[in-house]
């Protein structure tokens, strides 16, 4: 029916809907992942595998891997050794590199006609090395006596060059003994000096140096020379204690018991002056000094002395072995074997102590202070000590000059 013909729409472009606005339009959906199974992925694999044609699965030929060789130069490494890669820019390797990258010659033939590099094709050179090593080579150890040139004399110390890569230094305190005031008046500069080395290099390079150590070194082994030697010295004294009194030695510090004074009774009068004295002891590691004033008369006396002499002296002391006897500030010693030529049952049968005797020197021994006398050697006869000593007494000058013979007899028989 006409009525119920539904209309046609006019021709022409049909016109876009309305874009919905932010509001109205629908929300997306996100996509669904999917997970595949060990199964379904090996499956996929597979068939992704069997897509591939069978010619990129192939073995590569012979031809390809040596167009490889040849773009890369592996062929040229092959024989090589390690001097061989490390060589120089100019070497043999490059060189034959280069031929073979310009095709002049096999890399087979290249590769068998090097010489294969030894250590001495290397620039070594084994002098310079060891002046190298003689350079660097720390200088002057601890205890070590060098020598050598100021360099600069600065208000806390002088800097000497003694050969190291940096100068020694020395400081002050250390610059001698006594008091030095002036610095650069003592240590001019270029002056040569000899030091001893207090401490080794640190870090820098520089040695601690010290003229007063080795001025003390020198004074102990001079001390000890000395003593050796059994000789004299004359000292002041310097100061007092209640043990004794100090004194300046050789730059040393010296001490002299009371009960080796001359004058122990007042040795508060002794400061400021001079005496001589001997050597007790000197000991440079404890840095103990120790004199004596009566070993030192001793010592005078002793050098008086010499074997074979008559001396006078007085008994003061009676021992179980013999007689001690007072020549004069130095004793002596009559042992019992030397007292008579026959037995003693009691040596008071020849003297006592207070009396008064000659006797005849035997021995000496200067660095023990000790003196050996005999009477014996005044007899004429064994015994006549005994029986006629005012006699033996009187006439001991001329029959010392008897015994002297026989004393030199004895020692021509005896060397």
């Amino acid at each position: 029916m006409a009525g119920s013909q539904r209309p046609v729409p006019p021709a022409g472009p049909r016109p876009k809907p309305a874009a919905p606005t932010r509001a109205e339009a629908p929300l997306r959906k996100p996509p669904q992942l999917m997970y595949l199974s060990r199964k379904d992925e090996e499956e996929k694999v597979s068939s992704v595998a069997g897509a591939v044609p069978a010619e990129a699965t192939a073995p590569q030929p012979a031809a390809a891997r040596a167009d490889d060789d040849e773009r890369f130069e592996t062929a040229s490494l092959e024989g090589m050794t390690m001097a061989d890669l490390m060589g120089a820019a100019d070497g043999p390797s490059r060189q034959g590199r280069s031929s073979r990258s310009a095709g002049s010659a096999p890399a087979a033939a290249t590769t068998s006609s090097r010489p294969a590099r030894t250590v001495d094709d290397f620039d070594f050179d084994e002098d310079a090395f060891l002046a190298a090593l003689d350079e660097n080579e720390p200088v002057g150890a601890t205890g070590d006596v060098v020598t050598g040139t100021v360099i600069s004399a600065e208000s806390d110390g002088v800097y000497i060059d003694i050969g190291g890569k940096a100068p020694g230094f020395m400081p002050k305190a250390e610059a001698g003994l006594g008091v030095i005031g002036n610095l650069k008046e003592r240590f001019p500069k270029g002056q040569p000096v000899e030091v001893l080395v207090t401490r080794e290099q640190n870090a820098d390079g520089m040695v601690t140096i010290s003229a007063r150590a080795l001025a003390l070194r020198q004074s102990w082994d001079r001390l000890k020379q000395l003593e050796a030697a059994g000789k004299v010295v004359q000292v002041k004294v310097s100061g007092f204690n209640r043990g004794g009194v100090t004194c300046d030695l050789e730059g040393l510090r010296g001490f002299i018991p009371r009960s080796q004074l001359l004058n122990g009774e007042n040795h508060e009068q002794l400061v400021g002056t001079s005496f001589a004295v001997a050597f007790l002891e000197v000991n440079a590691d404890t840095r103990k000094l120790v004199l004596s004033e009566k070993r030192a008369a001793s010592a005078s006396l002793l050098a008086g002395l010499e074997v074979g002499q008559l001396v006078d002296g007085q008994v003061v002391s009676v021992k179980p072995y013999g007689f001690f006897v007072d020549l004069g500030g130095v004793s002596g010693l009559l042992h019992q074997s030397s007292i008579t030529g026959v037995h003693l049952r009691d040596i008071r049968e020849a003297f006592s102590q207070g009396e008064r005797l000659k006797a005849l020197v035997t021995q000496i021994d200067p660095s023990r202070g000790r003196i050996a006398l005999n009477t014996a050697l005044l007899e004429t006869q064994p015994g006549e000590l005994l029986t006629a000593k005012e006699t033996v007494m009187a006439e001991a000058e001329d029959r010392a000059n008897r015994a002297r013979l026989l004393l030199r007899q004895h020692e021509q028989e005896a060397g």
